[in-house]
């Protein structure tokens, strides 16, 4: 399946459209919210891995409905070394089926599902991981793209 391209604004104070990143792998993961316990820890392992991710020529990016300012301080505050992407009216995240209804607590409401897609050099979605559990969980995509690989 074809990603879908979209241009959204980054952390490195440009927009960024997925084709700037054909010829090279690419793992967009979903999250809900800057700084908060779950997305800190997945964002934290994606740039532990970085440089494993950059030898295997893959961009890596997240993506949730927080602003760059927020995504600035969150980046700031751990030393992210790859690009926070903003998609406040939603758009990607509705394209990418990852705004949802969710339940917590009994409660129903909208939401990001924690959703992470692997992106092969010509724009193909190769894997989609759904309902996330963080730990880990950079580590598997990263394996995942290491066996694609060899």
């Amino acid at each position: 399946m074809k990603a879908i391209n979209f241009i959204l604004p980054s952390t490195d104070k440009s927009n960024y459209s997925l084709k700037n990143s054909l010829g090279k792998y690419v793992v967009i993961y979903f999250y809900p919210k800057d700084d908060t316990p779950g997305c800190t820890i997945e964002t934290n392992d994606f740039n532990k891995l970085l440089p494993k991710f950059k030898k295997l020529n893959c961009d890596v990016f997240g993506i949730s409905k927080d602003t760059i300012k927020s995504h600035d301080k969150f980046r700031d505050k751990y030393k992210i070394k790859f690009d926070l992407l903003s998609d406040e009216d939603l758009t990607v995240l509705k394209k990418y089926k990852v705004w949802a209804k969710k339940k917590f607590m009994g409660r129903e409401f909208m939401g990001i599902l924690r959703t992470t897609f692997l992106i092969d050099p010509k724009g193909k979605i190769i894997k989609i991981w759904e309902n996330v559990k963080v730990k880990d969980h950079a580590k598997d995509v990263l394996a995942t793209l290491n066996s694609i690989q060899k």
